[in-house]
């Protein structure tokens, strides 16, 4: 491992104690950490990887403040940049960790949010995952760029993908903050009673969770990818109150390896429990 790297080196210390622990000095990996179940580490290394750390990044971040018109719906610009800019961070120092372990690939990867009593608009980000190497061909499945692959896959998911003729390039993501607008009195009295769509609220979501899929897809495309699976789209308002929403998709890029798309059949499994 070489110490000298400047991202290495930006790693807090702990962190680089822990890591040249786990790759051993020797270049023997000594010891594993993972945050796969029993059923997950069995089928990645039946997949022919193996698990060589648990890693993590993490970003203590201030989200700006952004003033909205009251009856306006809109993209909140800087708040959007701030929540994708402290998930990136927290993303590049785990991939940063898997690779000073000499990583192939990241797995089951997690992204969480959590606020902080320090402050309204101060929250972490962090990102977990299992770092995974592959056992007979090292440095096969890693990006163009030469880094780790992402992926928030189960274990299951990824084993399944691999024996379909498919592998993950990267976990990717788009996001958009926005403001609903309020209905105001007059569209309340208007509704009042009724059954009636809120057209300005659908509008508003369903603008907002398209510009949140568009930046995923976007990311994909720059990967060079085949298509995105897993897809999903989380909804939160975090601290800004009942009319400013993010909407967070994320998904794993995936490329074809072989046109044999070769898919196991279902095994039927019945349960000894009452």
């Amino acid at each position: 491992m070489d110490s000298s790297d400047k991202d290495f080196a930006a790693l807090p210390s702990h962190a680089q104690e822990r890591l040249v622990e786990m790759r051993g000095r020797d270049e023997a990996h000594r010891l594993f950490t993972s945050d796969l179940s029993t059923s997950e580490f069995l089928l990645v290394k039946e997949a022919g990887f193996d698990p060589i750390g648990l890693v993590v990044g993490s970003s203590i971040y201030h989200v700006g403040f952004q003033q909205a018109a009251w009856s306006q719906n809109q993209e909140m610009t800087v708040l959007t940049q701030a929540m994708y800019h402290a998930r990136e961070l927290a993303m590049t120092r785990m991939e940063e960790e898997a690779h000073a372990l000499g990583a192939d690939g990241i797995v089951g990867v997690r992204l969480e949010v959590n606020h902080k009593e320090w402050g309204q608009h101060v929250a972490e980000f962090v990102a977990i995952g299992t770092a995974v190497v592959h056992r007979n061909d090292p440095h096969r499945f890693q990006n163009k760029d030469g880094r780790p692959f992402t992926s928030d896959l189960s274990g299951q998911d990824f084993y399944i993908l691999l024996k379909s003729g498919y592998r993950p390039l990267g976990m990717v993501m788009g996001n958009c903050v926005y403001h609903v607008a309020r209905q105001g009195l007059a569209g309340f009295m208007r509704t009042l009673g009724q059954n009636i769509e809120l057209t300005q609220y659908t509008q508003a979501l369903y603008d907002s969770r398209e510009l949140a899929m568009e930046r995923m897809q976007k990311e994909a495309e720059r990967l060079g990818a085949k298509g995105i699976v897993g897809a999903d789209i989380h909804e939160g308002s975090h601290t800004w109150g009942p009319h400013v929403i993010e909407f967070f998709a994320v998904g794993t890029a995936v490329e074809e390896i072989t046109s044999d798309h070769v898919i196991e059949p279902p095994t039927l499994v019945l349960p000894l429990a009452d």
